[in-house]
């Protein structure tokens, strides 16, 4: 029956009907943040790729962009790096790796459990469904936990719901470090201690490009969170490696792409809030006492972005583990 003879009241419930089913229709399409502008990716060593991310906290100007994403684009495919903090910034990685060549996607790898760095996990999935995705078995079992959705919630608050649309999608294969794994042509040896940055770091080498991924473990320009973190933990992996690792680009989870300078100056901060604890803890000072004594001796680090925010955190923190360590 042509639509102009269907009687008045059947064709105004089909438009109340076609009504409900597009307005049902609408939240699933308007639940999504907007697009993130794309960065520009720099090549750092022979078909290795980092978009170096804003040094800033997660804010909706950035829309929680803040750490460095890398890819490789080797003899059969790309490999990615941290694809950052939701789905939005993983498409845009996914778009600059576009800019530079159409070989399928092989595998990603995922320095540690905090959300800025792996969120954008989805968006590799859903280019190819079955590709791997590397990480700590730490890592694995806290986003079982429930880490991935605190993540994605965290997110969400700091940009205003511009990262509306992400699902928190873990690494699918575990590596406990020690082990050298050959993709796309090339070596990646990883690098694991118990308690770094967090409980979950991995580090990513590779020999045949003189590359080390440091993960948040050493951060260039930018003083970074250490709420599950040791400094003692992070002095020691990082001198390990020093002596252990020969590489001549090394990839910060946060700031610019360089050399063994990175290491020396983080190195430095981290030792300065910890030994500058331990020596006034002997003397009796609290924690609220110390923070004007050591920020005028780390003065060095007081324009890095997120000095003045967590040296305080740093602060109590260190003297949790002075203590711990004492006894």
């Amino acid at each position: 029956m042509p639509f102009d003879r269907i009687p008045t009241h059947t064709s105004q419930l089909i438009l109340v009907l076609c009504c409900l089913m597009l307005a049902s229709a609408l939240p699933a399409l308007a639940d999504r943040g907007p697009d993130l502008p794309d960065y520009p990716a720099d090549q750092v060593a022979p078909d290795l790729y980092v978009i170096h991310g804003p040094l800033d906290y997660p804010t909706p100007e950035n829309q929680g962009f803040m750490n460095n994403p890398a890819f490789l684009v080797t003899e059969t495919g790309v490999i990615v790096v941290d694809p950052g903090s939701s789905v939005q910034t993983g498409e845009m990685v996914l778009r600059q790796i576009r800019k530079v060549t159409d070989k399928p996607l092989l595998a990603v790898l995922n320095t540690h459990v905090h959300g800025d760095h792996w969120l954008g996990n989805q968006a590799m999935l859903a280019a190819a469904p079955q590709i791997p995705i590397y990480g700590h078995p730490e890592m694995l079992k806290l986003v079982a936990e429930g880490a991935g959705e605190e993540w994605v919630q965290r997110m969400l608050n700091a940009t205003e719901g511009a990262s509306e649309g992400t699902i928190a999608m873990g690494p699918t294969h575990a590596l406990e470090g020690g082990e050298t794994l050959s993709i796309g042509g090339l070596t990646f040896k990883t690098h694991h201690d118990p308690h770094v940055h967090s409980t979950s770091d991995l580090m990513f080498e590779i020999p045949e490009l003189e590359v080390l991924f440091l993960g948040d473990n050493a951060c260039n320009g930018r003083i970074v969170r250490m709420d599950d973190g040791s400094f003692s933990g992070s002095i020691n992996a990082l001198d390990a490696v020093q002596a252990s690792v020969t590489a001549s680009v090394l990839i910060p989870g946060h700031g610019q792409t360089g050399g063994w300078e990175i290491v020396d100056a983080y190195r430095a901060y981290l030792t300065g809030v910890y030994e500058g604890v331990a020596a006034l803890y002997e003397s009796g000072s609290s924690d609220f006492e110390m923070r004007p004594l050591i920020a005028e001796q780390l003065a060095r680090f007081k324009d890095w972005p997120g000095f003045e925010e967590e040296l305080g955190r740093h602060i109590s923190l260190a003297y949790l583990e002075v203590e711990a360590n004492l006894f």
